[in-house]
């Protein structure tokens, strides 16, 4: 969860952000949901996390189904 994902993308491309991206080397955004409220923005992430592989992989192909990177412009 973030309030400004242009920023995020960036730290996560510049290797900035630690965890799992950083991890894996993970660094295009092919997927994101945007919310007006921060506490359900948590409660969708926290709803999110516990999804099998199989769950997110179908939620992405909806409207994303060739898994390209989206770019986001300021």
């Amino acid at each position: 969860m973030t309030s400004n994902l242009i920023k995020r993308v960036w730290e996560h491309k510049n290797k900035l952000a630690r965890g799992f991206t950083q991890k894996y080397n993970i660094d295009i955004l092919i997927y994101y949901e945007v919310y007006d409220d921060p506490q359900t923005a948590i409660t969708r992430e926290k709803q999110l996390k516990n999804w099998s592989r199989k769950k997110k992989i179908a939620l992405i192909t909806k409207v994303n189904p060739k898994f390209e990177e989206i770019v986001l412009s300021i």
